[in-house]
């Protein structure tokens, strides 16, 4: 019988936390962590991956690196299997529409729960069929601020945790114990050219990485009709919610909760400035409605 201990890693504020925590014994028992790569993270993610992964490496813990290809290309590619994104969808009647996200079951959660499949004995080369008896235990970076995404569903190999809702810690709480271990200004984990991005991190592609801010301008301007291999959209897609071309979007008008926050007061959370608090990490795109693995494929 193999149980294993395994963190699904996004590389965002919470999963760093829990990788972080596995490594000084704060939480032990880590067997391994897995990281889904869609082929489209900001360098500075790849960048703090690695660090992680030097971390994990001296604790004697590996980092899997899965992937199920690279969302930008496949996306555009005609050939290739297509995975909608929730992309803003101007419809001919004047509505407000968006599209349907696919994928971060597609790019995330599919291949994490193959690997954690081959880790538990399944076959090659499918991996399909996990061997009775043989669970992971799976480590989900869930805090007491968004207790309402916890779902009991699962495959039967995994049993989903929370350990950082177990210890009572919120998102801000884990933001600081990074801080305060040396690890400052986490980068979010979403795709270059994800929906979900808010203005504040528009600006920030364009205004510090001028590269990135040219790739997403580029898919914006390719997605107009949807994804190559989707059904012909009869509303015209976006990435940017004003629904007009990324490289005119209105990115630097900030709301009075933002302008707000920038003279040190108190805002509430701004969607518009600030975009999906997390990015997308494995399980926890709290954008729309929570995504859940619905079989062994």
């Amino acid at each position: 019988m193999t149980r294993l201990t395994l963190l699904s890693l996004g590389a965002g504020v919470q999963s760093t936390t829990l990788a972080l925590m596995a490594c000084d014994g704060t939480l032990p028992g880590l067997d391994g962590a897995i990281f889904a790569d869609t082929g489209w993270e900001p360098a500075a993610v790849y960048a703090h991956l690695d660090r992680i992964e030097a971390v994990l490496t001296r604790a004697g813990i590996p980092l899997y690196r899965v992937s199920s290809g690279n969302l930008r290309h496949d996306t555009l590619n005609p050939t290739h299997r297509y995975a909608s994104i929730p992309w803003y969808v101007a419809n001919p009647n004047g509505s407000d529409g968006m599209g349907r996200r696919q994928c971060t079951h597609e790019y995330k959660i599919t291949p994490i729960n193959r690997k954690v499949r081959e880790l538990l004995g399944a076959a090659a080369p499918d991996y399909k069929r996990v061997p009775k008896g043989h669970v992971a235990r799976q480590w989900i970076g869930f805090t007491t601020d968004e207790i309402g995404r916890v779902s009991d569903r699962a495959p039967a190999y995994a049993q989903p945790t929370y350990p950082l809702i177990d210890m009572g810690m919120t998102r801000d709480d884990c933001a600081r114990w990074l801080t305060n271990h040396g690890w400052h200004g986490v980068a979010k984990s979403a795709c270059i050219g994800c929906p979900y991005n808010g203005n504040a991190r528009w600006r920030a592609l364009r205004d510090d990485h001028p590269d990135e801010w040219a790739d997403a301008v580029e898919f914006d301007e390719a997605i107009r009709h949807g994804g190559a291999r989707g059904d012909a959209m009869r509303g015209t897609a976006y990435l940017h919610r004003s629904r007009v071309p990324l490289s005119i979007a209105p990115i630097d008008w900030r709301s009075q909760a933002a302008l707000d926050l920038s003279r040190g007061q108190p805002a509430l959370f701004d969607p518009d400035e600030d975009g999906d608090p997390d990015g997308c990490s494995p399980y926890g795109c709290r954008s729309g409605a929570p995504t859940t693995d619905e079989g062994d494929t």
